[in-house]
């Protein structure tokens, strides 16, 4: 009788020694839901602190966001929607896209646009840097002088030279209805590039430079070999300042090429269409999206050179 007192557990059942009875189906089922409501509740209000915290941007990002919605949806709709307040299509009209490329001329101020805004950040970048790396890491005569010129013109408008310049280029040059007149000035440098340039340029160490001419490199393999490499961030963010300059240029377009429609580029190109299709808004939006996509992928894929070389410039005055 003893030994089997000793085989039976605390509840009474025999055969087992020392072992508590499995917790009943619906203890288990009312714990895992109080653990599933808590991790439930930490959840939503992580979310809410998230969203707390964010407000203000995601108001700021609804606010951006709008504009390109409302021009998308009205972009695929038909004639006789696109002139009422719905907001929502109800037939889906991709064709308004490739209606656009029928337009005469549309192509052509694809082309135009295209080689404008190439052609004339090359030649920025390429002419701006040699004068930003003589400006930061050389020692002469009138250096202050010369950056203080830069900066004046910096802050000079663009429509205080535009007559002379016009007279220059359309009556001595007879470059009149042609981009020419606003590709060629690029390569003598761009005030504002060469300023950017020359502030991030200060932040690379002297050492470095010091390095290089010990190793037998000139100025201009240093600046080939050592400075380009280490100036990719700045160089990135004066070639996409350049490149959404001259995309988006309307006003150089209207002075020199507006007599040569085959000279004109989107920007200038854009308004004409809206002129002849003002009573189209999907067309006028579908062309207005097809204007703004290069810009929109170009910052899209090279937004991080972009942010890192204006968030790095400016160290050093």
């Amino acid at each position: 009788m003893s030994s089997l007192a000793t085989s039976s557990d605390t509840t009474g059942n025999p055969g087992t020694t020392g072992t508590t009875a499995p917790r009943p189906p619906a203890a288990r089922d009312a714990s895992t839901d109080r653990s599933d409501r808590a991790r439930r509740t930490a959840r939503r209000r992580s979310r809410l602190e998230w969203i707390a915290v964010h407000s203000v941007a995601i108001a700021i990002a609804i606010a951006f966001i709008l504009p390109f919605v409302f021009l998308f949806l009205t972009s695929v709709m038909t004639d006789d929607q696109a002139m009422t307040t719905n907001f929502w299509p109800t037939h889906w009209v991709w064709s308004n896209y490739t209606a656009v490329f029928h337009v005469d001329g549309f192509t052509t101020w694809w082309k135009n646009s295209i080689e404008y805004a190439v052609l004339g950040t090359c030649l920025t970048v390429v002419s701006s840097v040699p004068v930003a790396y003589a400006l930061a890491k050389f020692r002469f005569p009138g250096r202050r002088l010369a950056m203080m010129l830069v900066i004046s013109m910096m802050m000079l408008p663009p429509q205080v030279v535009v007559i002379p310049m016009y007279l220059f280029w359309a009556k001595q040059m007879n470059l009149d209805g042609t981009l020419w007149p606003l590709i060629i000035p690029m390569a003598f440098g761009d005030a504002f590039s060469i300023f950017l340039l020359r502030q991030f340029l200060l932040t690379i160490p002297k050492e470095y430079l010091d390095a290089a001419r010990v190793d037998g490199c000139g100025e201009l393999r240093t600046l080939l070999r050592v400075v380009l490499p280490m100036a990719k961030p700045a160089i990135s963010a004066v070639a996409l300042f350049q490149f959404f300059y001259c995309w988006n240029d309307y006003f150089g377009p209207q002075i020199y090429a507006s007599d040569n429609p085959a000279a004109w580029t989107l920007s200038y190109g854009l308004q004409s269409f809206h002129g002849a299709h003002h009573t189209n808004w999907n067309l006028t939006m579908a062309a207005t999206l097809l204007v703004m996509a290069p810009v929109i992928i170009v910052f899209f894929f090279a937004q991080k050179a972009f942010i890192e070389g204006v968030t790095l410039t400016g160290v050093k005055g």
